[in-house]
């Protein structure tokens, strides 16, 4: 291929990538799937490091941003799950979420089972829906149990 030729399609895969980040946080791994169609497994590689050169791309970045964003309504596991998935590396996904800027997850878990509940389980039946909703937002079992044992068990907001 022409050099003119490799040149055109490596800056259309970098503006392709910049047109992503402009409208959010992506991994790198995600910007690779997304790319994938566009070009080689080399070129799009190359675009993404240049983009983290000039750091217009970063795994930390977005890892510290949907942490932010999505703490108040997910639990520790479910947030470590989709960070994995997304491609984000273990050490960062760890170094996120032990920042201390999250709140206790059992304070976090009370105000997520605040907004969907507004009583106390009454029965085994009850109990077990507002676990499994709970532990479906990732929630840990003890926290839950914790919670569901004693929910009204905090300091008056």
């Amino acid at each position: 291929m022409a050099p003119a030729m490799v040149n055109s399609m490596s800056n259309e895969l970098r503006q392709r990538a910049i047109r992503l980040l402009a409208r959010r946080e992506h991994t790198r791994v995600e910007l690779a799937r997304k790319l994938a169609a566009h070009g080689t497994a080399e070129e799009i590689g190359a675009v993404l490091g240049e983009l983290q050169a000039s750091h217009l791309q970063s795994d930390s970045r977005f890892a510290e941003s949907y942490v932010r964003s999505h703490a108040t309504r997910l639990g520790a596991s479910r947030l470590r799950q989709t960070l994995k998935t997304k491609g984000v590396t273990g050490e960062l996904i760890e170094a996120q979420l032990a920042q201390g800027a999250l709140p206790d997850e059992l304070e976090r878990a009370r105000a997520v089972w605040r907004r969907k509940f507004s009583a106390v389980p009454g029965d085994a039946k009850e109990w077990a829906r507002q676990a499994r909703f709970l532990q479906g937002r990732g929630f840990a079992s003890d926290i839950i149990r914790r919670l569901l044992k004693e929910p009204m068990e905090v300091t008056d907001e």
